[in-house]
């Protein structure tokens, strides 16, 4: 704006040369003398070429063609400005009295290029001598100006089809706006201008609008009232408070966003869609405040995420390779479930979800949020819903580094008890999670249920788990996971069999089984849990466990032993159950094979070894009686068939010497 306000001081002092002793000269000599002037007071060569002319009835105004201002000497982006053409019409009667009141400003196909070096400076920063100062047309519109100094006022420019180029050397950056549409009104000097205009950053139309309290004054740095409301199919973001050209903002903001990834394409950032429950949509209400080094503050923010609302305060930094966020923020019940929801629109980019009776979701998980930007956020909430797990009090630390988030769960209450470890997201080259959590006072029925669907064990007890998976989806970071788990829990009742039934007749379907103890611990590695060291205390026995849990595959394959204690059966009967087949509906089975091994391994070799002794006496008794082979005491078969074959041998062979 600042820069704009410059170009028309540039135009006036052709208008002023024309209007004065150059009535009848040739517009190409017009626009020569014009241009040497202007360059004389900007030291930026000047050019306007094409047809030039003045009028005088029934407006004073100047019409130029091509018009253009050189670049800094250091810019590399080509001219400063260049227009296909220029009309520019005054008001005859200001003119006489010292002020330049633009009646009509129409600029065609404007390019512009700003540029900001490295030490800071910016190719906009060109000294205009007689521009009024705030002391005139402030308080006092009608007071005269000053002599030597121009009051400028605009009764409507229009300005089609331009463009905006932005080079920043500082940080290497590069960025474009073509398609610009603006309608501006400035009636007085230090009054109120409104301004409506369409912006193309990506394409599609942004209509903005608004307005400026006291644009003289804004444009000498002083602070002005300023409302601005920005427009898209996404939605519509209004600002509503005081402002300056350093810039600083201070105000009121307000958003309805019906559509944040339509939104956020059409101002042309990236157009990713978050999960739902995280910002599909918003309404945000909030004081907001912006430094001259862009620094952005949110105080009392009330912010609407979908079915979600939080409150707080926020704090942005633009500066860096990313923005940084930090963040206090309170919310009621939250409701996460768009995170492990099979909804391709919900940052999943496609590809059908698994049904869940075949395993888990194969919907691609989008994580290129994370690298959007970098956070520190504390969140409290009364509750917490992640759809497969549901919690009560929640207090959270998020930190968000390079594409990396790590949630530190400072307070997880659910389950009957508390849970506290973190968890970590990384997706700096490609997607993987992993955590380190503690669990106490937990309800294991509940939790297995929501976690893995089994509902057969209940007790209370402890946990300590770490493990890390690596994919793009659930079923692919379930299939890949590594880790430990550690368990032990206090008494319980496993359903689905009878422990006693099952060791008085080798019956152990249906009923339940009390325990009153468990511990065991398991290496995760490829999706698969194993662990041989499961113990278990009951009345009248104890139990052992060891075997395999497929975490990835959602199914079982488990020895579970249980051992009647010697005081009710002296030789400690047991009875293996093999528990076999997919989480929703495993085979309790007793292994007969196995308790046979384990319970009658004396008696079994006593029962063999008496086999083979009969076995025995009937082979020497049919080769006694058909080979006529005396087998003699301590005499194997083997050798007693040798000895016989030999005398036979050597008897037909002295038959020879007969």
């Amino acid at each position: 704006m600042k820069f704009l306000l410059k170009l028309l001081g540039f135009v006036l002092v052709a208008v002023l040369i024309a209007a004065g002793a150059l009535f009848f000269l040739p517009g190409e000599r017009i626009a020569r003398i014009a241009a040497e002037r202007i360059s004389d007071m900007t030291g930026r060569e000047v050019t306007m070429t094409g047809d030039t002319s003045i009028s005088f009835y029934p407006v004073l105004g100047i019409s130029t063609g091509k018009t253009t201002i050189a670049n800094a000497d250091w810019g590399t982006g080509g001219p400063m400005l260049s227009a296909d053409s220029l009309k520019l019409g005054v008001d005859a009667m200001a003119l006489i009295r010292g002020d330049i009141r633009i009646t009509g400003l129409e600029v065609v196909q404007p390019r512009i290029v700003i540029e900001r070096a490295r030490d800071g400076r910016g190719n906009w920063q060109i000294g205009v001598a007689g521009v009024a100062s705030t002391e005139q047309g402030g308080t006092a519109p009608e007071a005269a100006p000053k002599s030597d100094r121009l009051a400028l006022t605009l009764d409507r420019a229009l300005i089609t089809d331009a463009s905006v180029t932005y080079i920043d050397h500082a940080s290497g950056t590069r960025q474009q706006m073509a398609g610009m549409d603006l309608d501006m009104r400035w009636p007085t000097y230090a009054g109120e201008g409104t301004f409506e205009g369409v912006l193309r950053p990506a394409g599609q139309d942004v209509r903005v609008s608004g307005r400026l309290g006291a644009v003289g004054p804004f444009l000498e740095g002083a602070v002005s009232p300023v409302t601005l409301t920005v427009s898209t199919s996404g939605g519509t973001f209004t600002v509503d408070g005081r402002a300056t050209t350093a810039p600083q903002l201070d105000g009121q903001l307000s958003a309805d966003i019906s559509n944040t990834a339509n939104f956020m394409a059409a101002l042309g950032l990236p157009a990713t869609s978050p999960p739902k429950g995280l910002g599909r949509s918003a309404k945000i209400k909030s004081q907001i405040s912006v430094t001259e080094d862009l620094r952005l503050s949110l105080r009392d923010l009330a912010l609407g995420l979908d079915g979600n609302s939080l409150s707080g305060d926020v704090d942005v930094v633009t500066s860096g390779a990313r923005p940084r966020i930090t963040a206090q923020l309170g919310a009621g019940a939250l409701d996460l479930t768009g995170l492990t929801a099979d909804d391709p629109a919900g940052g999943g980019g496609g590809g059908p979800a698994q049904p869940a009776s075949a395993g888990w979701s194969t919907a691609p998980i989008d994580a290129s949020a994370l690298a959007a930007a970098d956070a520190n956020i504390a969140i409290t909430a009364s509750s917490l819903d992640l759809g497969q797990f549901n919690f009560g009090a929640t207090r959270a630390l998020l930190t968000i580094d390079n594409a990396r988030a790590v949630v530190q769960l400072q307070e997880l209450q659910g389950y009957g008890g508390s849970i506290a470890g973190q968890v970590v997201a990384n997706n700096r080259s490609g997607l993987s999670v992993g955590g380190d959590l503690t669990a106490r006072g937990i309800d294991m029925e509940r939790l297995l249920t929501d976690a893995a669907g089994i509902t057969r064990f209940a007790t209370t007890g402890t946990a300590s788990l770490d493990f890390l998976g690596v994919g793009q989806s659930v079923d692919a970071i379930m299939r890949s996971l590594s880790g430990n788990l550690k368990l032990a829990t206090g008494r319980g009742v496993i359903s689905g069999f009878d422990l006693d039934r099952l060791m008085r007749s080798g019956d152990g379907s249906g009923g339940t089984t009390v325990f009153d103890e468990v511990g065991a611990s398991f290496a995760i590695k490829d999706g698969d849990m194993r662990g041989d060291d499961l113990t278990m205390s009951m009345p009248l026995a104890t139990a052992t466990g060891k075997g395999r849990i497929g975490l990835g595959a959602r199914d079982i394959d488990y020895l579970f032993t249980p051992v009647l204690l010697q005081g009710e059966n002296s030789r400690g009967l047991a009875i293996p159950v093999r528990i076999r087949g997919p989480w929703s509906g495993p085979s309790i089975r007793p292994d007969l094979e196995k308790a046979i091994d384990l319970n009658f391994k004396e008696e079994r070799k006593k029962l063999e070894k008496k086999a083979r002794e009969e076995v025995d006496r009937e082979i020497d008794k049919f080769v006694e009686k058909e080979l006529g082979v005396t087998v003699q005491e301590g005499q194997s078969l083997e050798d007693a068939i040798k000895e016989d074959v030999t005398r036979r041998a050597a008897k037909e062979l002295f038959k020879l010497f007969d």
